[in-house]
């Protein structure tokens, strides 16, 4: 079985036998490796071979497989994200990790979907954190291994090339469907509102929300082109009549607030295609752990950092994501 948590000395160890590395864990211990070919991001949280742990005393690794050909590593600030796809490999894929709360965080996550040729090819990855309980203390950081630079601003992006027959795919589960109640829709994109329309007519959200005692737990869904894409609720404030949220909604675009999932272990478990266990790289959300409880168990087989938010071309919360790699055609 592989060993997903490490201790720094087993990560240094690795690199010394030239292995490719994707890594998360605190700034402290990915501050404490040398440069090699990997790329890494700040947070304590993962489902680890074990089940879920928070923990600052340990690295999660996922060693890139060796079929990879070649890889080049890349960081990239806000107003050059839009060349992410064209330096992306015609056959391959590539891992972002995004610092939350980054100009670079929210800039992808607002104008991705506008990228030209986004879709085109498989791009996957997260958006880094940190402990909840630093909150207002420290930044989150992504890490370009090779220079050994720390980025609080700028994603870093891993592109990886693959021989011919092999094909990469990107997978997600979304457990969250839209539920029974009003039809929501916004008159502006961005990561925070204070008006929109429920069925039709125009209301303060945060005096809605409140009034109608919804759980706040459950993101807002919309239905993309046959995908559900979830949008985490972050803030609340009635008094301010302002509603902060951990993705951008979109103008024009239809939400409702997600059924409750009754048991998320079970259910993902359940929702999980047959045979995509052997994954090359997954994560999923912080709030997935946090209100699942998932301290200390079991999701299925998967491993890999819980996230301020995860990447499957475009900017998704409250969903896991997972890297196929599959004989083409």
């Amino acid at each position: 079985m592989t060993i997903h948590m490490k201790t720094v000395e087993e990560v240094k160890s690795l690199l010394a036998d030239g292995k490719r590395l994707l890594l998360a864990g605190d700034e402290a211990l990915l501050r404490d490796l040398p440069k090699g070919e990997w790329i890494g991001g700040t947070i304590p949280y993962f489902i680890g071979d074990e089940g879920g742990v928070q923990t600052k005393d340990a690295i999660f690794v996922e060693v890139l497989t060796d079929e990879v050909t070649e890889i080049s590593i890349k960081s990239y600030p806000a107003a050059e994200l839009a060349k992410i796809p064209a330096d992306a490999p015609d056959n391959g894929f590539s891992i972002i990790v995004l610092p939350a709360f980054s100009e670079a965080h929210l800039s992808y996550a607002q104008e991705a979907p506008e990228y030209p040729g986004l879709f085109m090819k498989p791009i996957i990855g997260w958006i880094t954190g940190f402990d909840l309980a630093d909150l207002g203390k420290v930044s989150a950081k992504t890490f370009d291994g090779r220079t050994g630079e720390a980025f609080e601003d700028r994603a870093v992006l891993l592109h990886a090339a693959l021989p011919e027959g092999r094909q990469a795919s990107i997978g997600i589960v979304n457990l969250f469907e839209p539920g029974e109640g009003p039809v929501l829709t916004f008159a502006e994109t961005g990561f925070g509102a204070t008006t929109c329309k429920i069925d039709g007519e125009e209301r303060n959200l945060a005096e809605w929300l409140t009034e109608n005692e919804i759980d706040t737990r459950l993101p807002l869904v919309a239905d993309v082109f046959g995908s559900k894409i979830n949008t985490s609720i972050q803030n609340v404030d009635p008094e301010a009549g302002k509603v902060d949220f951990y993705a951008p909604v979109f103008e024009g675009t239809e939400y409702r607030v997600a059924r409750p999932v009754a048991d998320y272990v079970g259910d993902f478990v359940e929702a999980v295609p047959e045979g995509a266990a052997g994954t090359a790289f997954s994560c999923n959300c912080i709030l997935n752990y946090l209100y699942s409880e998932l301290e200390g168990k079991k999701v299925g087989s998967f491993t890999g950092p819980m996230t301020f938010g995860e990447v499957a071309y475009q900017l998704l919360n409250q969903t896991m994501v997972y890297l196929e790699i599959r004989d083409a055609g």
